[in-house]
């Protein structure tokens, strides 16, 4: 039995510079702002630290975003935590073609992460960095897209299981 496992994360440099530089500005104009923020009331002062506070939980959850995936005998699981609390599987039986491609996160999704269509084509996209992706076609006609950093890999373990996949007539 083969088994497929990666995990990904958000780790780009212009991620975490984008981030410590928006940290730093705020925090330097608070700390200049400090002795006026002291003497306003309380929603003054949750309003002067509110950007503080929300870069701070945007960094926070970048830190914690993670994108894991399994390939093996039963299926496709995936799981983009913390929105996906457990795996979400997808059995070979629903596919009804899958097979790794390249992408292009701005101009198909509008960026990388998890999104979704909801126009006639449906279709999900779970990414983190790169334009290599898992294309699972389901025999409902929708579609998801899970981004890979280990092609080859992934590659091998699809070819082993690809006699699972059931070819629908439409």
């Amino acid at each position: 039995m083969k088994v497929f496992i990666e995990e990904q994360k958000f780790t780009q440099p212009i991620i975490i510079i984008g981030l410590s530089v928006a940290f730093i500005a705020v925090g330097i104009s608070s700390y200049n702002e400090w002795s006026t923020i002291l003497e306003g009331s309380i929603s003054e002062k949750l309003g002067s630290l509110s950007g503080l506070i929300i870069i701070l939980l945007v960094g926070l959850l970048f830190l914690k975003l993670k994108l894991k995936t399994r390939v093996d005998e039963k299926g496709i699981y995936y799981q983009y935590f913390p929105f996906h609390l457990s795996y979400k599987l997808i059995t070979w039986e629903s596919i009804s073609n899958c097979y790794i491609r390249n992408y292009d996160g701005i101009s198909e999704f509008g960026g990388w992460g998890m999104k979704f269509s909801f126009r006639k084509n449906k279709v999900k996209s779970f990414t983190t960095k790169g334009n290599i992706g898992l294309q699972i076609e389901l025999s409902t006609g929708n579609k998801i897209l899970i981004g890979t950093q280990k092609k080859e890999e992934l590659q091998r373990v699809l070819t082993t299981y690809q006699y699972k996949i059931k070819t629908h007539e439409i």
